[in-house]
């Protein structure tokens, strides 16, 4: 605590920022080099169509993503997560996969590739690429020739199955994108089963031969360069055997479909014994495994680390997504139940599939302020947190608002309960020029309007600013070993409005107090020094406009709606 006086002081966020600077201009401690090097990571995922052109064609492309290394860099991202930049007829954009070991020409070459792995490597940036595990395109070469007769060698990397009678599908499993997940295919009289879309087939994992052939994917791309993989709907994999109906639920989905419980072909406990056989070949190559897991509960994403935390090193946390806005109880309980995993933390508050953090969770007036509370937590968090690209300058959904202007498969099925989306997935924000700096040509998709001031260029020169409230933060996580291994200890737990907890590793303690209230709040620090004798605080960064009062023995600082405050904690 601030040592015992009477009187105020007041943090200006400028003066705090320089000393911040200051403070972490060398390394507090070494960092715990017996640590796999991805706990102590930031991740940052690229959407390629979206951020950077380099030829002004108006789609991002790998080129253009070497050009933006330097400023990931300092930003202080340690690897990138690359969306799919496979050849593919793009029915949905890329996760329709007609070829794993090569580039797809709108983003260049293979050489391409290659150079910026080398260049992200020279920059200390690891390279993830997004390895989609379930299905192929229906134009990839293993589908056409399983496709091409019952007797085929490949007939059974797919799962396909006749009717029930004519014109029924073999059960009633639905696509996610709405109808039936069956679609017959007249060459041969069988259906074949697509999770997703049409274009989408469902590789079948119970033939060894699809296992060793994807298996073989992750040793092709270790030699181009890539430090792991994001398993992109890796609770799919298998679907039971017999092909049992779905529960079905009362009411339809935002497809007029009816609702069901897919109990039968989602998370099956195969899944876990698959995903601890491809571990073994990625740690055989030094690359680490993210996976999309969408869970209903705690239990089944304590599952996908392993029994021996020998399945997916990083599983998505995406119940965090799910707590109710700005909402300090619901941040807790979240937290602690991660926390009671067992394995390491992976929060996610943004990605390609889920409406902008900076729309989901602000109010229409304070969102900027509103960005700066969720990175102060999401980063000050025990894990490894995962950026979506434009998430540090307060990007925002631009949905369109006509169903001939929307460009997602989701959204033409679903319009117009289901928008798709295209809002999330808009151009890269660099600069107040044409086309946000993006590209010189028409971009695939229109770029938000408020990039005039979010992006690159403008809040690079605004202290203030949320890319800079970034920065600041990423260097301070960097050089803290309280934050990049410190334990998480909860304060106050009963708070209604502030989530407050400490991040402790050896001799260093950091306290985060953060305001999801509308109003000022008062917050007593004692209450975290956990009986530490005449112990002191020191400002490390703070949102907070308003003074930090001393009343009598106890410290209070008040702070400001949706304020961030991080300090120190010594004796």
């Amino acid at each position: 605590m601030m040592p015992m006086s009477s009187g105020r002081f007041f943090t200006s966020r400028l003066v705090v920022s320089a000393l911040l600077m200051l403070c972490f201009a060398s390394p507090l401690g070494a960092q715990d080099k017996s640590q796999p090097w991805w706990r102590h990571a930031v991740f940052y995922e690229i959407y390629p169509r979206s951020f950077a052109d380099s030829n002004n064609d108006g789609l991002g492309d790998l080129r253009g993503i070497t050009s933006k290394l330097d400023y990931l860099h300092t930003l202080g991202v340690d690897a990138i997560w690359i969306s799919p930049c496979y050849p593919s007829p793009q029915f949905d954009f890329g996760y329709d996969v007609a070829d794993y070991e090569n580039i797809d020409p709108m983003y260049g070459k293979l050489a391409d590739f290659d150079v910026l792995a080398r260049e992200a490597h020279k920059r200390g940036i690891r390279v993830i690429m997004d390895f989609v595990v379930n299905h192929t395109s229906h134009q990839h070469p293993w589908f056409l020739e399983s496709k091409s007769s019952r007797n085929s060698p490949r007939r059974d990397w797919y799962i396909w199955r006749d009717g029930k009678g004519p014109g029924q599908p073999p059960n009633n499993w639905e696509s996610s994108f709405g109808g039936s997940a069956w679609t017959l295919d007249p060459t041969t009289g069988q259906y074949y089963y697509h999770y997703f879309e049409v274009q989408q087939p469902d590789l079948n994992w119970r033939n060894p031969a699809v296992e060793e052939a994807m298996f073989d994917v992750t040793r092709f791309w270790h030699k181009h360069g890539v430090d792991g993989f994001r398993l992109d709907a890796v609770d799919l994999l298998y679907e039971d055997p017999d092909l049992k109906d779905n529960p079905v639920l009362p009411g339809k989905n935002e497809f007029g479909d009816p609702k069901m419980t897919n109990k039968y072909n989602d998370n099956l406990p195969q899944v876990h014994d698959e995903l601890q056989r491809l571990r073994k070949v990625t740690d055989a190559n030094g690359q680490v495994l993210i996976g999309e897991t969408w869970t209903d509960n705690i239990d089944e994403l304590k599952a996908y680390y392993g029994p021996h935390q020998d399945e997916i090193q990083l599983p998505m946390d995406f119940l965090f997504t799910t707590v109710d806005k700005r909402s300090a109880p619901g941040f807790r309980k979240q937290i602690g139940l991660a926390e009671s995993s067992g394995g390491w933390p992976v929060f996610v508050i943004s990605n390609h599939d889920i409406v902008r953090s900076y729309t989901r969770y602000g109010d229409g007036q304070n969102n900027d302020q509103i960005a700066k509370l969720m990175a102060g937590m999401y980063l000050t968090l025990r894990g490894t947190p995962i950026l979506y690209y434009g998430e540090e300058l307060g990007m925002e959904n631009h949905d369109p608002v006509r169903k001939e202007d929307v460009k997602d498969p989701l959204g033409q099925q679903g319009w117009p309960e289901q928008k798709g989306r295209d809002g999330e997935r808009t151009p890269m924000q660099w600069t107040s020029g044409a086309n946000a700096g993006f590209t010189q040509g028409t971009p695939w998709l229109p770029v938000d309007p408020a990039y005039s001031t979010h992006n690159v260029a403008f809040e690079s020169k605004d202290t203030d600013s949320i890319l800079n409230f970034y920065r600041l933060l990423l260097a301070m996580r960097h050089r803290s070993p309280a934050l990049l291994d410190g334990d998480y200890i909860p304060v106050d737990q009963d708070d209604p409005n502030i989530l407050a907890y400490l991040r402790r590793s050896g001799k260093e303690t950091i306290l985060v107090a953060l305001n999801f209230s509308s109003s000022s709040q008062p917050f007593d620090i004692g209450q975290a020094t956990h009986g530490v004798s005449r112990a002191k605080s020191s400002v490390l960064l703070t949102t907070s406009s308003t003074d930090v009062t001393v009343k009598g023995d106890k410290h209070t600082i008040l702070l400001s709606p949706y304020a961030v405050f991080i300090a120190r904690i010594t004796p």
